[in-house]
Order: structure tokens, then sequence, then C-alpha cells
């Protein structure tokens, strides 16, 4: 399951196609710590910005958590500082660099947990993003950025001459589908739920397939290719690479001829022994994003060890580290692409290294992308109730399409991004559809590969959300419908899916014969089970809905309550709270 909601201005450090204004947002933001940490003239005065001539007994001690690819390179930055002499305040700067995954930092100080780490070096700005939009979790202060790599995709040398590398150039979706084409030619990824290499890359696919027709459907067939062949972490992907030019390797099934990797991940594999023949880099078409090794202080530091902080992110930025970072495979500069590294990475022209990175993928299609992810990746049992009262008639746009309408449009967009193995299913509800009842089950929820009545659960439900139809006068038995959904869902809980429930509705509870708000949340409290969870998603659309009681009556399950002004938003709300429920169902487990 996808574990993080990702958003992230990733452009800047490296990424960012307008240099000058992300230098000037750095050094604003630097100034500012600065001014926090007790005055910039202060700082300067107390050897902040200069080096000192002396060292003290007693060094200011910062512990530092950086990511895997660029912790080496900072351990020797840290070693030549503490070698030199670097001095804040007069007393040593010495800094212990240790190496970790920046999801599981982020994770950590998610929790809002006291943490020992002073400094923490990420491989993307989105987890420094994604932990200061949570109120609960520890406080950072980003200082700047400290280099940065494209991401492309990496080929075992005769893989690439196969493609026509490198003259030919190809967009992500070219590659991916090469791939796909090509039973001898397997593409490793890392996790995008748990990297960011793998959701900037991931992103690009969905975005350049969002322009294709049946785009969608074919990114889901993508994802699917994809998940079956990813890594948990960056470091680990390399591993699936042939272990020598051999046939035997080669032809290993279970070895990639093919990676989403970055710049430098291919540049240190190359360097490494065990390259052999080296990798040769692709730059697509279409743009390489970047990750940009954002620089932030973590939780709240003494004046002292803010201060040694910034020293150390300064002495970063002096000509001779950055000529450090460039030898461990690092960008250090918007301006231009360092030709031994492109060279050593495995780039030739006429590839595009050189050209600007895609403007930052909006958080909007981050969460899309992760979230059509999440649902690909582990196979999903959803049921989906839908509003159909009176209401539901009322005109949403000047071309005279209802709420209905657009939901239904939603509901079709959504469809394609699930697999044949998915599970899906379909109610609606009123007052009184069937007898009493203020619900109907339109579609039982069956997986949609599997044949009924001459076709497939995919065509039945296509057809029922195209016959949706408001009910004239029909009011809406929210209360009800809400708890028997949720009985149902609770007692077919499938082991190994994704069960949720997802109620869309455009109102509050009409039904004056219905149990009552109290009585539903403490029935939905005792069905629901940690062992067995099944959120309840609840999404209130447009202004007569109460989110509020959305969210209310929806945590008693451990859901979530969304709203949306427009029912053409129901897509990309209800992937994003799949998201935060599949995040909150793994942190539990």
């Amino acid at each position: 399951m996808g574990r993080h909601s990702l958003p992230d201005q990733y452009g800047a450090g490296g990424s960012d196609p307008r240099p000058r204004a992300r230098r000037r947002t750095v050094a604003i933001a630097t100034v500012l710590v600065l001014t926090v940490a007790g005055g910039t003239a202060g700082a300067v005065k107390g050897g902040l910005l200069s080096f000192g001539s002396s060292c003290k007994d007693d060094p200011v001690r910062l512990r530092l958590a950086a990511s895997p690819d660029i912790a080496p390179a900072l351990t020797a930055a840290a070693k030549r500082a503490r070698d030199s002499g670097v001095t804040s305040d007069g007393r040593c700067v010495a800094v212990t660099v240790t190496a970790r995954d920046s999801y599981k930092v982020a994770d950590e100080l998610n929790t809002g947990k006291k943490t020992e780490v002073q400094v923490w070096v990420p491989d993307s700005g989105l987890w420094v993003d994604r932990i200061t939009a949570n109120t609960a979790a520890t406080e950072l202060t980003p200082a700047g950025e400290v280099a940065s790599t494209p991401v492309g995709v990496a080929m075992v040398p005769t893989a690439a001459k196969s493609l026509g590398w490198p003259k030919k150039t190809y967009s992500w979706i070219d590659l991916a589908g090469a791939t796909m084409q090509d039973d001898s030619l397997k593409l490793g990824a890392a996790d995008p739920a748990r990297s960011a290499t793998g959701l900037l890359a991931l992103t690009q696919l969905t975005t350049g397939a969002a322009g294709l027709k049946g785009g969608e459907t074919q990114a889901a067939a993508m994802m699917k290719t994809l998940s079956q062949r990813t890594s948990d972490s960056d470091g680990q992907v390399v591993e699936t690479l042939p272990r020598d030019s051999s046939g035997t390797e080669l032809g290993n099934p279970k070895r990639n001829q093919a990676l989403v990797l970055t710049e430098q991940a291919a540049y240190a594999y190359n360097a490494s022994a065990d390259g052999g023949n080296g990798l040769d880099m692709f730059y697509p078409k279409d743009g390489s994003p970047r990750l940009n090794y954002p620089y932030a202080m973590v939780d709240q530091l003494s004046t002292d060890e803010s201060r040694a902080a910034l020293r150390f992110m300064n002495y970063l930025r002096q000509t001779e580290q950055l000529k450090l970072l460039q030898k461990y495979g690092f960008r250090t500069s918007d301006d231009s692409a360092p030709e031994a590294v492109v060279a050593q990475a495995g780039g030739e022209s006429p590839q595009p290294y050189d050209e600007p990175a895609p403007q930052p993928a909006t958080d909007a299609a981050l969460q899309e992308a992760l979230g059509t992810w999440t649902i690909t990746v582990q196979s999903a049992r959803i049921t989906t109730v839908v509003d159909a009262s009176g209401s539901m008639a009322e005109p949403v746009s000047k071309s005279g399409q209802s709420r209905m309408d657009v939901t239904k449009a939603s509901l079709l967009q959504a469809l394609a991004t699930f697999t044949p193995e998915d599970e899906i299913g379909l109610w609606e509800f009123s007052t009184k559809l069937d007898g009493d009842k203020d619900y109907r089950v339109l579609v039982p929820t069956e997986r949609l590969g599997d044949q009924k009545d001459g076709g497939t659960v995919r065509d039945r439900l296509s057809a029922a959300f195209t016959g949706l139809e408001p009910v004239p006068n029909g009011a809406t038995g929210l209360y009800d419908t809400t708890l028997a959904a949720y009985k149902e869902a609770t007692a077919s809980y499938v082991k190994g899916k994704f069960n949720a429930l997802v109620i869309l509705t455009d109102g509050v509870n009409q039904d004056p014969g219905s149990i009552s708000r109290g009585r539903l949340i403490s029935e939905l409290q005792k069905l629901t089970n940690p062992e067995r969870p099944v959120p309840l998603i609840i999404i209130a659309v447009g202004p007569d809905a109460d989110q509020q009681e959305a969210e209310e009556i929806a945590q008693a399950t451990g859901g979530s309550g969304q709203s949306v002004s427009n029912p053409s938003q129901i897509q990309s709300v209800m992937l994003k709270a799949i998201v935060a429920a599949g995040a909150q169902g793994n942190s539990q487990g």
C-alpha cells in the first residue's frame, strides 16, 4: 500500500528552471534563520560566516541524518571541516553523519516524538513538505539545498543499444512502453511510496499518459507491470541488475536490464568495481525531474547548535566542497551539467542531459500518481455508494451538467485506474428505494475481470455508473445506508486486499425514521476491527453537504471525511483519501 502523501516543491536546488529566483529564496530563508539564531551581525562577528583561527576542546556536536546516496559526500565534508578547524563562535563544528532512508526519517519525524537528530538532509523536498504540512510533526527549519541530481532511466549497454542509444531519444511513456513490449527488457524501480526517485518518475509517466487516448488505462497497466519489479529503496534497486554481462545473467528473469535511476546512482554504480561495463543513461525528452537534497534543522535547537548547523551549511557551499559533491556524482549548479559527472553516469550527446528540469509536479498530480499506484500495487476491494437523491439533479456548470452527470464522469475515470484483480461494487441511495430500504445494490462487489452475463464485472459497472439518475423528489437516506453498507463491507472483508467503503453524498440525512447520528457512530465503532480494517471514506459533494459530519462519522472507522465543491474533483480526492487510509492502516499494523 501507499504509505505517504507526498506534495513537493522539489524544483528548487537544481530542478527549478529559474535559478535566480531559487537562489534568492534560499538566501532569504538563510537570513531569516540567522536572524532567529541571534542576528546576522552577531552571526558574522561570532564566526558563523567566517573561519575561526582557533578550536576549543569542547566542539559543538551535531548529528546529521542524510539520504544514503549523499551521506558519503557529507561524511567526507564533515571530516574536512573538523580537520581544517572550522568553528562557530570559536568552537569546533563536529558533525556526525548517519545514512538513513528518507522515508524512514520522515515516518519518525511525522510522529512528533523527540529525536536525537539536529540536521536532516533527505533526497527531496517532498519529505520536508510532508512534515511541515503536519502540525503534529516535529518542527523543521529548512535552510537551503545541498545538491541535485536528475532522474532518468539507466540500462545495461546491450539494452540501451537495442533502443538506439544515445542518438534516439524517448519520452517517459516511450521508455516504459518499450520495456513492456520486449520481454527480455525488464524495468525495475524503487517503490514510489518509499522513494522520491520512484514517485517523480511515476508522476512523469501518469502526466504523460493523461494526454493520450485511453491513457489512464495505459498508465494503470504500466504501473501494474512496474509494481512486479519494485524494490524497497533506491539502494536495493541497483542490486537487481545483472551481476555480469554473461548470457546467463542477462537472461535471468529475476534481473532488470533497465532501472529508473538518478544520475548520481548511475555514476556511483559505474565508478564501482561491480559496475563491469557500466550503465548507459537515458534522459527522457519530456524532462528529467530532480532530487534536490534540502538541508533542514530539526526541532528546537540551541543557539550554539543553530549557528553551528548554519556554519556547516555555508561550508558546504564553498568551492572546494562543491567540487567534492561533484566528485561523488552530484550537480551543484542549475546552470550546467558537469560533463565529467554525466559521462561517468553513462550519459552521452545527444541525450538531453543539460536541459532544464520540468516544472515541479503539482500536489494534485503527485497525490493522484501515488493514489493510482496504491490501488494498483495492492488489489483493492471497494464498495462505492452514490447519493441518488433529487438534489443530484442540480446544475453545476454553464453547460447544464448536473451534479450526477459530473459525478458519473468522475467515477468512470476512477474505474479506469483499477485492474482486473480489483473488486469494485456500486450501491445507490435516496429514501425508500427498495421497499423500506433507502439503498439498492446495483452491482455486487466482485472482481472486475470476472465474467458475468456475457461480459465482465467492469462492463456491468461502467453501464451502472452511466445509468445512475437522480430520484425525483428523493431525499437523502444517509445514516441507514451508511450502516448497512458498512455491515456488508466488514462482513465480506477479504484478507490481502485494501478494503474500503466510499460514500458520496451532496446533502445531510433527511430520513426522519432513520437511526440517529450518535447511534450510527456507536454501531460503526462496534463493527470496526483493527485486524480487519475497512476505512469508511465519505466525500461531501457541494455546498449542502456537511463535511464536519462526514469527518465525524468516517473517523469512527479509521477513515476520513472529504469535501469537494465540484463533483469533477471526486476522482483525485478519492485517490488521496485511499492513500491516507492506506498510510494509517500501515502505521497501525
